[in-house]
């Protein structure tokens, strides 16, 4: 926004985001819109002059603008969205912290314990998919009117480090859980995460996860099964 309004326009600029995230969470992509009212006799921005003046007003920031195009007046990044995904890194085998790789540091989430069991995670995640009212895994705070979501998909599959497998730490395993939906409840991902890892440390069954989903009470989720912000990335938004 800052970027935005250093262009200069002859209007403030109106900014909206497709998808607000929770601090520590990442952003492989996101999607923007904003309204751009140039003075009378001045050319409209191109999209490749909105991405290299944002860019270069960006400076230090940690983010950059991938591409711009021109949408018609009706488009809306946030309520034009078809879905949204999510992946959510875990590393497995880390007996303490000090076995992170450095760059991956807050880039991941390394859950204490030994190994998971993959086919029971899997198991809980088939039990997550379809509609459903997801109340017990949304925010004790959240202020959506609706809880009933449609989770499109819930998946666990291996998955690159940043460095690939060059300078693992033997027994060192990254999976990703891919999560797709229209929209999200506050947090939903990060408390099905947590439950999906209980549930491969053996703290939960498939069937107390199914057991909690039906009770609809986010006050039913045990306290530890919610994963912190640092594994959780948006990967893409789908129009």
């Amino acid at each position: 926004q800052r970027a935005a309004a250093r262009l200069q326009p002859s209007a403030p600029v109106r900014f909206h985001i497709s998808s607000r995230t929770d601090s520590g969470v990442h952003a492989l992509a996101n999607a923007a819109h904003l309204d751009v009212q140039r003075a009378p006799g001045r050319a409209a921005f191109s999209g490749e002059q909105l991405v290299r003046g944002l860019n270069r007003h960006l400076g230090p920031e940690p983010i950059r603008i991938l591409s711009a195009q021109r949408v018609p007046s009706t488009f809306h990044a946030r309520f034009c969205a078809l879905s949204r995904t999510y992946i959510y890194r875990l590393l497995l085998g880390c007996a303490h912290g000090s076995q992170i790789p450095v760059f991956e540091r807050d880039l991941c989430w390394a859950p204490p314990g030994g190994p998971l069991d993959i086919a029971a995670m899997r198991e809980a995640a088939r039990l997550l998919l379809g509609t459903h009212d997801f109340s017990t895994f949304r925010s004790l705070h959240a202020e959506e009117q609706s809880p009933v979501r449609t989770l499109l998909q819930l998946q666990l599959q291996p998955g690159p480090g940043l460095l690939s497998h060059h300078g693992l730490h033997s027994g060192l395993e990254f999976w990703e859980v891919t999560v797709k939906s229209k929209s999200f409840l506050y947090r939903q991902v990060r408390r099905m995460v947590g439950a999906l890892v209980a549930v491969g440390q053996g703290r939960l069954s498939p069937q107390q996860v199914q057991q909690l989903l039906e009770l609809k009470d986010p006050r039913a989720l045990p306290p530890h099964a919610m994963a912190p912000a640092s594994g959780l990335f948006l990967k893409s938004v789908e129009y």
